[in-house]
């Protein structure tokens, strides 16, 4: 009969939940607090083990663990519902940390400025979405408004929307921004058009756009940085 390898027979000290309470946090690997999140293996891996073997699957990276859903975590054996959901629940929980940590009101005073506030929102999305800021006379963001949310290679955009909340705000400027979960950032020719409906559509209510960036896991496209606006 299989033996279930269980981190119950360990030195204390190999213990990730133990060494957690004696030595901290920090002390512990991306696999060891994904095993204290999971909590149990299987017959022939402790939870450690198990982890290591889903990290390893996606190259270490917490990024693209994050990015599997919960049919494609139950595959790995030892791994239940109840668990991938706590998984996909503590990644989430992380990454909406990190988009606390931007401020509630910041200033935009380059495209690096709107690639830091909109990456932890689209950039590791498996679909498109389109999102504006709305921006007062100081160039700050008042407000953050998804405006569609499409497929793998497309959605589409209602300007009746994105000028309303504009004018509800008082906006005087407004930066657009959309994902390519492709990873490719050329802009292609329907992006193209849709900017210059936004920057016309803009003029007539004195509403200017400043710019439209494509968002990527790591990179961007700025349309004025790279004179296309």
């Amino acid at each position: 009969m299989e033996k279930k390898y269980s981190i119950k027979s360990w030195a204390i000290d190999d213990r990730p939940r133990e060494r957690l309470l004696l030595k901290g946090k920090f002390s512990l690997s991306d696999a060891e607090l994904l095993a204290i999140l999971i909590r149990s293996g299987n017959r022939k891996e402790s939870a450690v083990d198990l982890a290591k073997r889903m990290l390893l699957s996606v190259d270490n990276s917490l990024q693209k663990l994050s990015k599997l859903s919960i049919e494609e975590l139950i595959r790995f054996k030892g791994i239940g519902e109840a668990k991938a959901i706590s998984i996909v629940t503590a990644l989430e929980l992380g990454k909406r940390r990190q988009f606390q940590n931007i401020l509630i009101n910041p200033k935009v005073t380059c495209s690096k400025d709107v690639f830091n506030i909109v990456q932890p929102l689209l950039g590791d999305l498996s679909h498109e979405e389109f999102w504006v800021l709305f921006l007062n006379n100081a160039n700050e963001v008042m407000a953050k408004q998804q405006l569609s949310k499409g497929g793998f290679t497309g959605t589409l955009v209602d300007l009746r929307l994105l000028f309303k909340r504009a004018l509800e705000l008082q906006s005087i400027a407004i930066i657009v921004c959309h994902n390519h979960p492709s990873g490719k950032l050329k802009p292609s020719k329907s992006d193209k058009h849709l900017t210059d409906k936004i920057k016309q559509g803009g003029k007539t209510l004195d509403i200017k756009l400043l710019d439209h960036l494509i968002i990527t896991e790591k990179a961007y496209f700025s349309f004025t940085d790279e004179g296309v606006l």
